[in-house]
């Protein structure tokens, strides 16, 4: 019995021993975990969608490349997406819509068109997810139906380019222009400051400039523009010049102009400065381009909706900058830092 008894007073006491061990180590861990200072859960980066007109042009490339510095810069995180060609404009409306659903911060977006755009930008700022608008005007009102409008002076632009093109044919000549797109706000401001520029010259000398054509549409594509200026060859033929209103009709028209022997038979203004405009101006190809900075539009583009997100104040418009560009001054400081911003 004395013996039954030792074994379980031992087992008591061994019991006991592991409880108070238990409560010990129960006590050390609170007591640790009441000496430690948490650390403070990390701040979620802000996420801002930058919607570009198409997904294939350089020129969207160079808009990218500033929106993600802009990003860097600014420590958020880009959301890039748009449509593969520039007239899906049915697709463009659909990401717009999904990044709003999605409760993206905010929307950094070059509208396919003026008017279509205008609800989905709409119901996003509804549900307080400010939109930046850049390169293309959207219809509405800056500061109330988007915050800010960051573009090239588009009609500036062309007027910059029909200048050019009064001087280079010494104030007359017989002119054709390959428009890009109908639903194009930004382009289309492009061919009247041109329209107008040669209306100023014919005002001053009447009779001067006459047009073959200006009322023909290049299309979405640089295969697509040189399509339709093959099928204008007969009014081409008889052009002293010829002027197109952004990257990919202008490529068209080269390339059509190069394989029916007309390249430094008529002048040619063309926009944008992609590098293959750039080597075209240089080898005599391409007489003179207007420059847009597409870097530093996509840079402004997101520095501008992440100051609106913060609640600071924005300018409603703000001009990222046009230049034209010749041979005389393709390689000038200046003008090499303004076409290789990044």
């Amino acid at each position: 019995m004395k013996t039954a008894a030792w074994k379980v007073s031992a087992i008591l006491s061994v019991a006991a021993g592991l409880v108070m061990l238990v409560a010990g180590c129960g006590k050390g861990d609170n007591s640790s975990q009441v000496g430690t200072n948490p650390q403070p859960a990390q701040p979620t980066k802000l996420k801002i969608a930058v919607i570009p007109k198409g997904t294939t042009h350089d020129y969207w490339k160079s808009v990218h490349a500033g929106a993600d510095a802009a990003a860097k810069d600014l420590g958020v995180t880009i959301d890039y997406q748009g449509p593969l060609k520039e007239d899906d404009v049915t697709n463009q409306q659909n990401i717009v819509e999904q990044f709003t659903a999605d409760k993206e911060n905010g929307i950094v977006l070059a509208p396919l068109s003026d008017s279509a755009l205008l609800v989905p930008v709409q119901s996003a700022m509804a549900k307080k997810i400010p939109v930046v608008v850049i390169d293309s005007a959207l219809g509405g009102t800056a500061g109330t139906d988007y915050v800010s409008y960051v573009s090239t002076n588009n009609h500036q632009g062309g007027v910059m380019a029909g200048d050019q093109m009064v001087k280079l044919l010494g104030g007359k000549g017989k002119l054709v222009m390959l428009r890009y797109a109908s639903f194009s706000a930004s382009t289309n401001e492009r061919e009247a400051g041109f329209m107008d520029a040669i209306k100023a010259a014919n005002d001053k000398s009447p009779g001067s400039f006459t047009w073959i054509s200006n009322n023909q549409h290049a299309g979405a594509t640089e295969s697509e523009a040189q399509q339709t200026a093959e099928n204008m060859l007969d009014d081409l033929k008889q052009a002293d010049g010829v002027y197109c209103p952004n990257e990919s009709s202008t490529m068209g028209m080269l390339k059509a102009l190069q394989e029916n022997n007309l390249t430094g038979k008529k002048i040619f203004v063309g926009f944008d400065a992609t590098t293959a405009e750039v080597d075209a101006l240089k080898a005599g190809l391409i007489n003179a381009l207007v420059s847009q900075n597409p870097y530093r539009m996509g840079y402004l583009g997101v520095q501008t909706c992440v100051a609106a997100i913060k609640g600071q104040k924005v300018d409603l418009q703000q001009d990222s900058g046009v230049k034209l560009v010749t041979p005389e001054n393709v390689n000038d400081p200046d003008m090499v830092k303004f076409l290789n911003p990044g």
